[in-house]
């Protein structure tokens, strides 16, 4: 399943037609299928798109302009497709689950007040324009592997007709991004483990495989080839129902630590049942099953 259909498929809380009661509760509303009850999006000022500088005002009334028209304190899963869409900001990619990364968001696809203040505060974001440089720079830094860009600390020269910049200019507070430059990999194993707590329903210990193959294509096949493979052997087998933390965890381990052609894959090394069964099958795509067999012979 592509991670557009997870992130814009929540259980539907208020759009109703004639199903009843039971069908309710089950409905889920895709993002892409637009409701006649859907609240109409304000044509967006310069104020909030082109990349002004941060005001609290302006991140409020950003907010505003993609809220719930019934649920006020919420931007629910059509107002983030709307959101995304205006930034520019890709929902086919990892981009939507960094967003949420970076506010600390309780569930999928919503974003509360609360969340949102608190995130582009510690940002200094109040424009679309400037949310979706920032969830590209963490995107290009942390999972596409691209060079950090330089922060600039040297102090402005008394001669100089221009100030050098400071390490915080730039159109929002980098901080962050640069602390992340330091520890890229634990930065990005705090964004893989928030992703599960993300993707786990309430009182639930699993996710449903569906979602952790989706999660896995955006968040670690661009850093780790072999992860495709898992993929592939995942959707071949077609018996993988779901997946607990460990198992979520030992894939990210494997991936990190297995080398592509498995030379320095140890059978022992206690790994989850699905991830022997991928190298078994593997070894047997790339004819590893036949070599033995000749050598039988």
């Amino acid at each position: 399943m592509r991670l557009s259909s997870i992130v814009c498929c929540v259980p539907n809380r208020t759009i109703y037609h004639s199903e009843d009661e039971g069908s309710r509760k089950s409905k889920k509303l895709p993002m892409s299928v637009k409701s006649s009850t859907a609240k109409n999006i304000k044509p967006a000022s310069s104020e909030i798109s082109d990349g002004a500088p941060y005001s609290a005002a302006g991140a409020l009334k950003l907010f505003a302009r993609f809220a719930d028209v019934e649920e006020p304190d919420v931007i629910g899963p059509e107002g983030l497709e709307t959101l995304c869409t205006e930034a520019g900001v890709p929902m086919e990619g990892a981009q939507p689950l960094i967003l949420a990364w970076q506010l600390g968001t309780k569930e999928m696809a919503k974003i509360r007040k609360e969340e949102w203040v608190k995130g582009m505060e510690d940002l200094r974001i109040s424009s679309l324009k400037t949310l979706a440089l920032a969830l590209q720079d963490l995107e290009d830094l942390l999972i596409l592997g691209k060079p950090p860009m330089q922060r600039f600390s040297t102090p402005p020269s008394k001669k100089a007709t221009k100030a050098v910049p400071t390490e915080n200019d730039g159109p929002y507070d980098r901080d962050r991004y640069f602390r992340y430059t330091f520890m890229k990999e634990r930065a990005f194993l705090e964004l893989y483990q928030f992703c599960f707590g993300l993707a786990k329903t309430e009182g639930s210990r699993n996710i449903d495989m569906e979602t952790a193959t989706a999660f896995w294509s955006v968040l670690v096949v661009p850093k780790y080839p072999i992860t495709a493979e898992i993929l592939d052997f995942i959707n071949a087998k077609g018996t993988f129902k779901g997946v607990n933390k460990d198992l979520w965890n030992m894939t990210l381990e494997f991936c990190e630590t297995v080398s592509p052609n498995l030379d320095n894959y140890e059978a022992d090394g206690a790994w989850p049942t699905m991830l022997d069964e991928f190298v078994t099958w593997k070894k047997g795509k790339n004819g590893d099953e036949g070599e033995n067999k000749a050598g039988e012979e």
